[in-house]
């Protein structure tokens, strides 16, 4: 419902600001936002008079960046966007104001209450998750209530437009005869290969070349990093791990895990006491520590005669089969251990385990250590992450820290804001905060950025250098490849042209043409879609003729020869989607068109 409200707008910034509020309280946490904003009341715009404040700004980056839908390397592009998006929201609801679109206050219960996202486990609505859920986002239910109220206002706003602009029957019925329309034609795809004349090179085009693009040649602001990392994984590799610790671990894992049981049972109450039955019990369980077969030993004892037969054996069971008396034994046995005489239901029950259904010891050795090593170091993990922020908050470098803490200090190349990294550098938020304004501006180390659950880290500006424009003599392989490029291509539109003259005037060509068929617009085809395009932007042929042209491809140059064109069969479901797709258009421009004309005539500061 909140989505639909802002669908006009375009940019991706603008779509994750729009997601659903409600659905976005589910997801997101208090923790860390009010952190962010501090107590900080200032304006960064101004709509008319009414301001945005940063709290609001802030408020959406950090939802953005927390949904993982934004990668936080694209904070500060994502922030400015959003002040923009903030902006159109104030236009919008000003003009809804004025326009005397208004909410009621039952308007507002009614939706609230039928959001399921405030209802409880029977599905009805529930004043306690209501809040929860708000206090989750940091909303109080007046705020929240504004918001629910000013977001519905757009909405109306955005259906009242949509539903003003429509298309008539002929422009409905033009509009199916062209996306069902098909195209015959030849094409093709002149490259490098075609090119017979020679790239020639001169001092004087790389200079003009360079002179002419030299924002392709301008070296970004760039920082080479110092950093520490403690890591979890590291500390326990190669740790010695005692063996019952591990079998402890192991039992631990497969506690629940279905198992393969055999029994002798000896009841009691009809033929024999309890003691009588305790005592049979114990004699039989001698008689299995002497040596003799559970199978031979159950025939002799068991009055559960069937599974007797079997050897004892009652199948494969899950906990809870049995109930709990009976589970506390069989789940707490190992492969081939056998029980003492365990009390259920009026007998003794002597338990044998004969499988466990999953891996086995040996089999789970190598992550078992791994895992009991990681356990057997986390206090130490956990008091050097706590040094780690106590050394690093206070000192001017990182080096001293590492000395500190016997860590390894390691260093990164020359990185750009907006590089691909690799290794720990490109985990998310590392990259943020090396230009953030404490790290990247005043020099301070970071605070410590927690990658995972075993993993900490915190950097430093070692050197930062502003970004200049690359001299000519450092990026001149550079250079000389794209002007060769560009030289080659103008080879080729020059010889694809000439081609195109000599087929207008009838002249005979020697070419090897590839044919495409009867092919409409969404065809799957392994024609490039650059062409696809341009043929259907080409002009009808007269009956019996063709229409040439060329084609512009990233490497090369395409001929095309349009030999005919069909009306394709008729689809309903395709033609009716279309029309959709075409209002759907329609509205959002007409939407843009408004959020335009109100820019132009609004006081807007920034």
């Amino acid at each position: 419902m909140l989505q639909s409200i802002r669908d006009g707008s375009r940019s991706w910034g603008a779509k994750i600001i729009i997601g659903v509020m409600v659905a976005a309280m589910a997801l997101f946490g208090i923790e860390s936002l009010f952190g962010v904003f501090g107590n900080d009341p200032d304006e960064v715009a101004s709509v008319n008079g009414q301001p945005i404040m940063r709290q609001q700004v802030e408020l959406e980056v950090q939802r953005a960046l927390r949904s993982g839908q934004v990668p936080p390397e694209q904070e500060r592009a994502l922030r400015n966007d959003m002040v923009d998006q903030l902006i159109t929201q104030q236009l919008l609801s000003q003009y809804a104001e004025e326009g005397g679109f208004a909410v009621s206050e039952q308007q507002l219960d009614q939706l609230i209450v039928s959001l399921p996202e405030f209802h409880d486990q029977d599905g009805r609505f529930s004043a306690e998750v209501f809040r929860n859920r708000l206090a989750g986002a940091g909303y109080t239910p007046v705020s929240f209530r504004e918001e629910l109220r000013v977001d519905i206002q757009r909405q109306h706003l955005q259906q009242g437009l949509a539903f003003s602009d429509f298309s008539l029957p002929h422009e409905q019925e033009r509009l199916a005869e062209l996306q069902r329309q098909q195209r015959s034609f030849r094409y093709l795809v002149l490259d490098g290969d075609d090119m017979d004349a020679d790239i020639d090179i001169s001092e004087d085009d790389l200079q003009a070349y360079y002179d002419a693009h030299q924002e392709r040649y301008e070296r970004p602001e760039q920082v080479r990093l110092e950093y520490v990392l403690i890591d979890r994984q590291a500390m326990a590799e190669g740790r010695e791990v005692d063996e019952e610790a591990l079998r402890d671990a192991w039992r631990e894992q497969n506690r629940n895990a279905d198992r393969r049981v055999s029994h002798i049972m000896i009841t009691f109450g009809n033929e024999r006491t309890r003691d009588e039955a305790q005592q049979l019990a114990e004699t039989a369980r001698e008689a299995l520590d002497n040596g003799d077969s559970f199978a031979d030993t159950a025939l002799r004892y068991s009055d559960d005669t069937a599974s007797a037969e079997e050897g004892g054996d009652l199948g494969v069971i899950s906990r809870g089969f049995f109930g709990d008396t009976f589970d506390e034994a069989a789940f707490g046995l190992e492969e081939g251990d056998v029980s003492q005489p365990v009390e259920l239901d009026s007998a003794f029950h002597i338990i044998q385990v004969t499988d466990i259904q999953g891996p086995t010891f040996e089999q789970q050795r190598d992550e078992l250590a791994r895992e009991v090593a990681l356990r057997e170091v986390d206090d130490e993990f956990n008091q050097r992450v706590q040094q780690l922020i106590d050394e690093s908050f206070a000192a001017d470098d990182l080096q001293s820290v590492a000395d500190e803490l016997d860590l390894t200090l390691q260093e990164s190349d020359w990185l750009a804001r907006d590089d691909e990294v690799e290794g720990v550098l490109s985990e998310p938020g590392v990259m943020s905060a090396a230009f953030s304004n404490d790290v990247f501006e005043e020099g301070y180390n970071s605070e410590v950025i927690e990658l995972d659950q075993d993993r900490r880290l915190v950097l430093r500006v070692a050197e930062q250098r502003d970004a200049t424009l690359q001299p000519l003599d450092e990026v001149r392989e550079d250079v000389e490849m794209s002007v060769a490029a560009e030289q080659q291509q103008e080879a080729l539109r020059e010889e694809a042209q000439a081609l195109v003259a000599n087929l207008r005037e009838d002249q005979q060509v020697d070419v090897d043409w590839l044919e495409a068929n009867n092919v409409a617009r969404q065809t799957d085809t392994t024609v490039p879609q650059l062409i696809v395009q341009e043929v259907f932007r080409m002009a009808r042929p007269e009956e019996g003729e063709s229409v040439y042209r060329t084609v512009e491809l990233p490497q090369g140059v395409a001929v095309v020869a349009l030999d005919n064109v069909s009306d394709g069969e008729v689809d309903e479901q395709m033609e009716t989607f279309v029309a959709q797709m075409a209002e759907q258009l329609r509205a959002q421009s007409v939407l843009q068109g408004l959020i335009d004309d109100l820019r132009s005539d609004a006081d807007i500061e920034r």
